[in-house]
């Protein structure tokens, strides 16, 4: 049995431009019993403009699409791992592209991982669950 969490649950932020593919990743957590708080982000520039704006209520974890119009996920990745204060929030890639150059660009620029999203809402719900097993019940994240 793993154990008890110190702290509250730590927010998600999702950024992510389609409106159904947040709901359908908020559903997934919830059938995941993903129980942390979930926010999202429709850009980029919404992302960054939140993080700024609430830096002392950092998320504990970035969902983040790479493919958004106007600043997409590569360069909102880019300016989160290059400012000081938010590089040590974990980024998780998730988005359709396999891309071979899309996967070394994003580590290059400091993702913590890279998963492509699964075609179904099973395979959204396993993710999750994945995610959940991994970056909050085995990962240690930093605290506020």
């Amino acid at each position: 049995m793993l154990p008890q969490p110190l702290h509250e649950p730590q927010h998600i932020l999702i950024v992510e431009d389609s409106e159904d593919d947040f709901y359908a990743a908020k559903r997934a957590c919830v059938k995941a019993n993903l129980l942390n708080p979930i926010e999202h982000a429709v850009s980029g520039e919404a992302a960054l403009k939140r993080l700024e704006a609430e830096a002392q209520t950092k998320p504990g974890l970035i969902l983040l699409d790479l493919n958004m119009p106007g600043l997409d996920g590569r360069k909102t990745l880019e300016i989160i791992k290059q400012n000081h204060t938010l590089k040590t929030i974990p980024v998780v890639i998730l988005t359709t592209s396999d891309d071979e150059r899309d996967v070394k660009a994003c580590y290059a620029l400091g993702a913590n991982t890279y998963i492509q999203k699964p075609v179904d809402f099973d395979g959204l719900i396993e993710a999750m669950k994945r995610i959940k097993g991994y970056w909050f019940e085995i990962a240690l994240l930093p605290q506020e």
